[in-house]
């Protein structure tokens, strides 16, 4: 996090630069002082920006110099754990990739980048995930949360981790935010419409498919029961054609005989 803070301190000015201004000279030396220093409360000081009030002078015996006490604000940068930030790849490594986060350098180990294996490919000069496909190389803008941070007394040391939802590279966040989640899905995502921008005939098909109604096993069982009534009407209606055909020729016998008997 940047911020800017207000500074109390004592400045020693030489007996050399008495005839100078002393606004300019105080000024000068706090930047000497402060610029680039780290510490503890007030984390990386980028710049001192302005002399806000100077103290009267004072001098100690033994020493020809005056010591004032002067206050002047200053740019800072201390980084709080769980912070998100934004920052760019600036070398990649088989145990992580570095990322410059403005005036200091982050690591994320090969661990934190996501929720896959990764390992580094030296022709590519990248990180390679195996099941989802992903690159990360130098150039890269990514999104990352602090999980780590160390202030010792001329360095701080921060590790992030990308393996949370919405974070990682800009492009891997903007696959997010559309459901786009492996290769496959990438892979599906495009073929979704052809060059001209029509529904691919393979998904139009599906959606047919799905559009017709599906036959269960009740219905099923429903339509055997009526074709199985249906064939046994049919074959009593031909078996009554059949005995009333009989009866009929029977009859027609019985009165042929009768007629040659008379």
């Amino acid at each position: 996090m940047y911020y800017v803070a207000e500074v109390r301190d004592t400045i020693r000015v030489i007996p050399k630069r008495f005839g100078e201004n002393l606004d300019e000279v105080v000024l000068e030396i706090c930047r000497e002082t402060f610029e680039g220093t780290i510490s503890k409360e007030l984390g990386l000081t980028i710049v001192v920006v302005d002399l806000l009030d100077i103290g009267p002078g004072r001098l100690v015996p033994g020493d020809g110099a005056a010591f004032y006490d002067v206050k002047f604000s200053t740019l800072n940068y201390l980084p709080e754990d769980r912070e998100f930030i934004i920052g760019d790849v600036v070398e990649v490594t088989d145990f992580g990739v570095f990322l410059r986060l403005g005036c200091v350098d982050a690591l994320c180990h090969v661990s934190q980048v996501a929720d896959d294996f990764y390992s580094y490919s030296s022709k590519q000069g990248a990180l390679i995930g195996r099941e989802s496909g992903k690159t990360i190389s130098v150039g890269d803008r990514v999104r990352a949360r602090i999980i780590a941070v160390t202030i010792g007394k001329s360095q701080i040391r921060i590790g992030v981790t990308m393996r949370q939802a919405g974070l990682g590279v800009e492009s891997w966040v903007e696959e997010w935010k559309k459901g786009i989640t492996t290769a496959k899905d990438k892979k599906a995502a495009g073929k979704a419409k052809d060059p001209k921008g029509k529904p691919d005939k393979k998904a139009k098909a599906d959606s047919k498919a799905k559009a017709k109604p599906k036959t269960t096993t009740k219905d099923k069982k429903t339509s055997d029961k009526k074709a199985t009534d249906k064939k046994a009407t049919d074959k009593k209606d031909t078996d009554k054609k059949t005995s009333d055909k009989k009866a009929t020729d029977k009859k027609a016998a019985e009165k042929k005989t009768t007629t040659k008997k008379k």
